[in-house]
């Protein structure tokens, strides 16, 4: 949402940046509609979490605002839809929802599109499909590269510090990559890794594309809309909060201008000139001659 546009549609008082250090809007249903409005079935448990699946199976999604952990949304793929997932993702509960948006929308697409794009796997030095392409849009916006050769970590952070983006090398676990934060990539923000307000994982074999929506979500310069008074709408003492001035009233239009007019009250007609009768008081006699 940038926040020189259209600002009838804003939902809050302020504008936070810079938008990672923004957080969850508390609605799950901007997230869940790119893939609802492909015909994906629903249902919810008796908790209130909700789960959303693809036609063939091979994609599942669980809102789960009841689940056990802070885990709000699960996303795998499978190739099987009776084997184990073939990726995974994970947003917690303070994910800014437009993030996992970018993700949901990016999905719909590459689903549409069939299993060699939804279950694209990232291989290094292809042409479309090598992973170091998501991390492209952070750094044309400025986020730097560093490498921590101990632990064969690479990592990308803003300017500010306040965020980061991790790319794990080597073997790992493939079920921790799906239920811990020991994940190929995990993107976060607050003061540090180890304790973020907000993190996204994702597994090995996460397609590129849908990663690389994220971070362009993530990397876009433009302000994020939120409510000041909710204290979850943002990470307080680091984001910057500017307040959204309400919008400028419309120019009337022609059809506004006849509308007007025609409520006017009508003028009153100019006065007459009373004419002679025979209770008029008679002409004064003229002179003699």
């Amino acid at each position: 949402m940038n926040a020189a546009g259209a600002q009838h549609d804003v939902d809050g008082d302020v504008y936070v940046s810079p938008r990672h250090l923004a957080s969850t809007t508390g609605t799950g249903g901007p997230a869940l509609a790119p893939l609802l409005g492909l015909g994906w079935g629903s249902r919810h448990d008796d908790l209130g979490n909700m789960y959303v699946d693809a036609p063939d199976q091979r994609v599942r999604v669980g809102y789960l605002p009841e689940g056990d952990d802070d885990g709000l949304w699960r996303i795998n793929a499978y190739k099987d839809p009776f084997g184990p997932p073939a990726w995974g993702v994970c947003f917690n509960d303070r994910v800014p929802t437009e993030f996992v948006h970018a993700f949901t929308a990016a999905l719909a697409t590459a689903y549409e599109q069939g299993p060699d794009a939804y279950l694209a796997a990232p291989v290094p030095r292809s042409e479309d499909r090598e992973p170091f392409l998501a991390v492209v849009p952070l750094l044309k916006h400025g986020w730097t590269l560093d490498r921590r050769p101990l632990d064969g970590v690479f990592e990308v952070a803003p300017p500010d510090g306040q965020a980061g983006l991790e790319f794990t090398t080597g073997t790992l676990d493939a079920e921790a990559e799906l239920t811990t934060r020991d994940a190929r990539w995990q993107l976060w923000a607050g003061t540090s890794v180890d304790r973020p307000v907000w993190y996204a994982t994702a597994s090995t074999h996460t397609p590129v594309v849908l990663l690389r929506a994220v971070t362009e979500c993530v990397a876009d310069p433009a302000p994020l809309a939120r409510w000041r008074k909710d204290a979850l709408s943002y990470i307080d003492g680091m984001a910057t909060l500017t307040p959204i001035l309400p919008p400028s009233p419309p120019a009337p239009t022609p059809l506004d201008v006849q509308r007007i007019s025609a409520r006017r009250p009508t003028a009153l007609p100019p006065a007459s000139v009373p004419r002679w009768s025979s209770a008029s008081r008679p002409a004064l006699p003229g002179p003699r001659r």
